[in-house]
């Protein structure tokens, strides 16, 4: 009989701005130190495909940056060993899925994001392809600040926070 990885072993989280990143940061590196694992963090800098992108791509690289540097601070306050990995593609699921596959990740692990912006591709399409298409397990943290990360192994139920563990509709 095989022995299953714990999921926090090597996560990969895809991330889409500084806020997202902290948020999710904050959310998943305490099951990760927990783990004892180690953290891939992606974030995919969309193509167009033959028409013109979104920003000019300098931008977008300066943009993932800095969203790399909150991410390694806060691996490094929580104690969690991360690589950071900048990825370009023209479907932001598929370009993580392939990210996923290609660091061996236990997981992939994320905050669904509400709104309409250009960066809120962890909506709609996105996020439905990462949870049905996914060979992996997927972990979605609630969309609100509920998620307690101080209660990392905490047995305790709350039934307010499993209503809101589904990931809702609000992303």
């Amino acid at each position: 009989m095989s022995e299953v990885e714990p999921l926090f072993a090597r996560p990969l989280l895809p991330v889409a701005n500084e806020e997202d990143a902290d948020r999710t940061a904050r959310l998943a590196f305490p099951h990760v130190a927990a783990a004892g694992g180690r953290a891939t963090v992606v974030h995919v800098i969309e193509k167009a495909g033959g028409a013109p992108d979104k920003a000019p791509l300098e931008q977008r690289e300066e943009i993932a940056e800095s969203i790399f540097e909150r991410v390694r601070s806060s691996a490094e306050d929580a104690g969690v060993d991360v690589e950071t990995e900048l990825h370009y593609g023209t479907d932001v699921a598929d370009t993580i899925l392939n990210a996923a596959g290609a660091a061996d990740a236990t997981a992939i692990v994320f905050t669904p994001r509400g709104g309409k912006s250009w960066w809120d591709f962890f909506s709609g399409d996105t996020r439905d392809a990462l949870t049905s298409e996914s060979e992996i397990p997927v972990v979605v943290f609630p969309t609100h600040e509920s998620a307690d990360s101080s209660t990392v192994g905490d047995d305790s139920d709350n039934p307010d926070d499993e209503s809101d563990s589904a990931g809702g509709d609000r992303a």
